[in-house]
């Protein structure tokens, strides 16, 4: 057992962790957030996707010891029922959900990619890897969000739900 510290939608805890257990199921079991899903448990749904540090992750992947110290966002974190966040508005908005199974990973892997884009990070389709300010089209969409798969096919109402958010903050830090 290992002791393992992290803050979590803005709260501090502290686990007692065998070094196997991965940061999914110390969220799901030892800190009751269960919004983030386990999808295939090997890393290519993305239906657990998180955000740690900033960079989002598939916390079925990831050993909770990896993450002592770092600062962890799930959809629990994003937004809440009266003040909800600008991505799940738009989810909701343009229907990018229907199960809403790997909306949680959507949404949360959303951010991030909006996050990593105003970065300046570039896509395996970016044109112009020199490029001061890249072009935030709907094929740099689809390969961003490529890690996070939707069996019940909402992709265009994903496309467009991110789409309205990078519109609604171009030039903000949000």
């Amino acid at each position: 057992m290992e002791d393992v510290q992290f803050t979590v939608n803005g709260q501090s805890h502290e686990l007692q962790l065998d070094s196997r257990v991965s940061l999914l199921d110390a969220l799901r079991d030892h800190l009751g957030l269960t919004g983030s899903k386990k999808g295939c448990d090997q890393g290519a749904c993305g239906a657990c996707t998180v955000i740690a540090d900033g960079r989002r992750i598939a916390s079925c992947l990831a050993l909770a010891t990896q993450y002592d110290g770092a600062q962890i966002t799930t959809i629990e974190g994003v937004g809440d029922q009266g003040a909800p966040h600008p991505m799940q508005r738009a989810f909701v908005e343009h229907d990018g959900f229907q199960c809403g199974y790997c909306t949680s990973g959507q949404i949360c892997s959303a951010i991030a990619m909006l996050a990593e884009h105003r970065s300046g990070a570039p896509s395996v389709v970016t044109a112009d890897l020199g490029a001061a300010q890249i072009e935030l089209t709907d094929e740099e969409i689809r390969e961003r969000m490529s890690g996070n798969l939707c069996r019940c096919g909402a992709y265009n109402g994903i496309v467009a739900a991110i789409r309205e958010v990078a519109d609604a903050t171009e030039g903000s830090d949000r």
